[in-house]
């Protein structure tokens, strides 16, 4: 796309949503103005910009605002010339698409589960729904990668982002509660491959370390046992 474009991102340092959008920029070499939020008191601009969700990541593209991580990425791809993200072959398109559908449905909730749970048996059920997703997710990168490093070949692609946006965050959970979704024992394509998105350029520059999540984590865990005080006090 020619001219000069206005990009804008509203976003959060450790949200893996947000991470699959600035890694989708940097592929394709766009600069942009990153504009970090506070969850805990939202800006105007962006319940304006999200007013249905009212979430990050919100990508302005001269004044347009489009939500949602996979609809921007997929926006980013179709947009801007460069590096594909998606597979232009449609069979591989379409596959990796519904593997990020089944992240979503699947397995985006169940280790999300396991931060939010306020019991042990809840966060326990949550576990045994976060392995068996991660399970599938194995069997679908030794069909989808046909031998190769990633998902996407040789280079991380589409189903790479959506899934390597995850990885810190496990690492965050293995901290906090000892637990290993992502093992060599268990899920060991998996593993080997987690170790190479780590390692890649594209997720240096944009992916933080596992203790800004723990930190979060408990930022969020405060914020909720602080208002269940203040209930409970009323």
């Amino acid at each position: 796309m020619a001219g000069k474009e206005d990009l804008k991102l509203l976003g959060l340092l450790v949200s893996p949503f947000v991470i699959r959008v600035r890694m989708a920029l940097s592929m394709k070499g766009l600069n942009y103005e990153y504009v970090e939020e506070d969850i805990f008191n939202k800006s105007e601009l962006l319940i304006k910009l999200n007013p249905v969700h009212k979430k990050v990541p919100v990508l302005i593209h001269n004044g347009k605002p489009i939500c949602e991580s996979l609809v921007i990425v997929q926006y980013v791809d179709e947009l801007f010339a460069g590096r594909a993200i998606l597979p232009t072959d449609p069979y591989e398109r379409a596959t990796a698409l519904f593997w990020a559908a089944y992240i979503e449905d699947k397995l985006s909730p169940a280790w999300i589960g396991i931060l939010k749970a306020k019991a042990e048996e809840e966060r326990a059920e949550k576990v045994k729904e976060t392995l068996a997703a991660i399970e599938h997710v194995e069997v679908a990168f030794a069909k989808c990668s046909n031998g190769n490093a990633f998902f996407g070949g040789d280079s991380i692609g589409y189903f790479d982002i959506v899934l390597g946006s995850f990885l810190f965050w496990f690492e965050a959970l293995r901290r906090m509660y000892g637990l290993e979704i992502i093992n060599t024992s268990k899920t060991p394509l998996l593993a080997a491959w987690a170790e190479r998105f780590r390692g890649s350029v594209e997720a240096k520059e944009v992916v933080p370390e596992a203790d800004k999540a723990v930190q979060y984590a408990n930022k969020l865990h405060a914020a909720t046992a602080a208002a269940v005080k203040l209930v409970s006090s009323e």
